[in-house]
């Protein structure tokens, strides 16, 4: 919750071993989740620009998914919730006036604080290619960056081993949720 009682949105952070291993970091905006493809994922270090890719808004349920996608269906692969929690938007223009969050992202720099159970402190996504630009191939992309704040990481590699990451949401891995899967159990 926020100082004035307002509750602040949701992100979440899900590891998705599809056709190439990747992270999806998704923020609660305007009631849609914002994602992006980070392929090496969202980095605790300062010095670590993540390239984040943007892919296809989400519906606010997918939060909460961890799974195998089947094969044959968009984005068949398995997929655990790394990590999950609020975030507050630091969201300004220019000049540093306060802007909605969903106009700092079209904005192309839009900075939060993740209030997550492994992300902590200030990030920002700052858009570095447009869609529209003659040599983007039609692609947008953006750097996701962590803030060089007090819960910034420095002596060490930032981003999680993803074979090895476990849940936020069940303690399971990967390749836990795969085996349960083709156990026929729960995904």
């Amino acid at each position: 919750m926020e100082n004035d009682g307002t509750p602040r949105p949701h992100f979440v952070v899900q590891i998705h071993d599809a056709r190439r291993l990747h992270f999806d970091f998704r923020l609660e905006v305007d009631g849609v989740l914002k994602s992006w493809a980070v392929p090496r994922g969202p980095s605790e270090n300062p010095s670590d620009r993540r390239l984040a890719v943007p892919t296809e808004d989400h519906a606010l349920e997918y939060r909460e998914f961890e799974g195998v996608i089947p094969r044959g269906e968009s984005g068949s692969g398995t997929v655990i919730v790394w990590d999950q929690g609020t975030y507050r938007p630091l969201g300004h223009d220019g000049q540093g006036d306060s802007v909605p969050f969903a106009e700092s992202l079209e904005l192309g720099h839009a900075t939060f604080w993740l209030y997550g159970s492994k992300l902590h402190g200030e990030f920002a996504l700052t858009r570095i290619q447009q869609g529209d630009e003659p040599d983007s191939g039609g692609h947008e992309a953006w750097l996701l960056i962590k803030a060089n704040d007090r819960l910034a990481v420095r002596d060490r590699p930032g981003s999680p081993d993803p074979y090895h990451a476990r849940s936020a949401r069940t303690g399971r891995t990967l390749h836990q949720v795969a085996a349960a899967a083709a156990r026929g159990g729960e995904g």
